[in-house]
């Protein structure tokens, strides 16, 4: 049965998580280390040593995510996280930059390394670049793949791949992205956020509620309609088009959420190894839901029952949900 790969953002979720059925729970340190650097959220070294000690008196390992690009003369901090993370017991880290993965394979030898979707890995010889010379062990591919791309490359490596197979779906390329950046000056790959909270503005105006990233309109939603949180890339916006009249929707994403569910057959004989779920951000209830939900389709799978379906819709952002690009039906 393939291994499913469980966010945490907190304590809290990593046992619910564990509790709820996953082999495995990634999570990170509540500092830029990890690209979900956000308030309130990720564990201090003390939480990661007891989470991972809960976790593998249950059976299950911990992956943490040291997933962001150093700042030119602040390595420490991030060679200090892969540090703690050997310390804390966790069973590998998760690490996307050049730099922290020679430095993990020279001072952490025995300390296992997957390459981050942030890495953006999406051929054979990269990742058997990254293999060769830093002993990665596993791969987690980035969104941009079909379900044959993803067998074609396994039949070239001999790495272990991980693909995401449920929660928020990213329009751009992992680990390039430069929207947020531009916008409040806060950048996913090195600061570990994406359209931060702390540059985020609602305001009462006639006819509604704007909502405003870094001084960039994001949303405008009628007085009583929900107001969606403004990430740049599944904003509302007024474009031109052929016909000469402007029109206004969602021009880079719509508001859904990725849900490969019925892909695990396909998944499973393409070669991937882990399945991942994304949502570090997410509450242990929503964390638990989905867990359970996704052992249960991994069972039946094993049982060759047919998957369940539509389990998680209520989860779904905008209550929507695609398989993104494992079939490219948007080519």
């Amino acid at each position: 049965m393939m291994e499913l790969v469980c966010p945490a953002g907190t304590p809290a979720a990593l046992r619910a998580a564990v509790e709820a059925g996953a082999q495995t729970i990634y999570c990170g340190f509540a500092d830029e280390t990890n690209a979900r650097n956000f308030p309130g959220l990720n564990f201090d070294r003390d939480e990661m040593a007891a989470g991972v000690a809960f976790a593998h008196a249950r059976g299950s390992k911990v992956l943490v995510a040291i997933n962001t690009f150093p700042h030119a003369g602040a390595e420490a901090i991030w060679h200090r996280a892969i540090a703690d993370a050997e310390t804390a017991g966790a069973d590998a880290v998760i690490l996307a930059d050049i730099g922290l993965l020679a430095h993990a394979a020279e001072n952490h030898p025995g300390l296992r390394r997957h390459l981050s979707v942030q890495a953006a890995a999406a051929n054979p010889d990269v990742i058997n670049f990254y293999a060769e010379a830093f002993g990665v062990k596993r791969v987690v591919l980035p969104r941009v793949l079909t379900v044959a791309e993803i067998a074609a490359i396994n039949r070239e490596i001999d790495v272990e791949t991980e693909v995401f197979v449920f929660g928020g779906l990213c329009v751009m390329a992992e680990g390039r992205c430069s929207l947020s950046s531009y916008a409040t000056g806060k950048s996913p790959n090195m600061n570990g956020v994406c359209s931060p909270a702390s540059h985020v503005v609602y305001a009462e105006e006639s006819g509604g509620l704007t909502a405003r990233l870094g001084g960039f309109t994001i949303h405008r939603t009628a007085k009583g309609q929900p107001a969606p949180y403004p990430t740049l890339c599944k904003g509302c916006f007024t474009s031109p088009s052929k016909t000469g009249s402007d029109q206004t929707g969602h021009v880079f994403e719509d508001p859904a959420s990725l849900d490969a569910t019925q892909l695990i057959p396909a998944l499973a004989h393409a070669g991937v190894t882990a399945l991942k779920i994304e949502g570090r951000q997410r509450s242990r209830a929503y964390v638990a839901e989905v867990v359970r939900s996704f052992r249960a389709a991994l069972e039946a799978h094993a049982a060759g029952r047919p998957m369940p379906e539509a389990a998680l819709a209520k989860l779904s952002e905008g209550q929507a949900a695609t398989t993104g690009a494992y079939a490219k039906t948007w080519r």
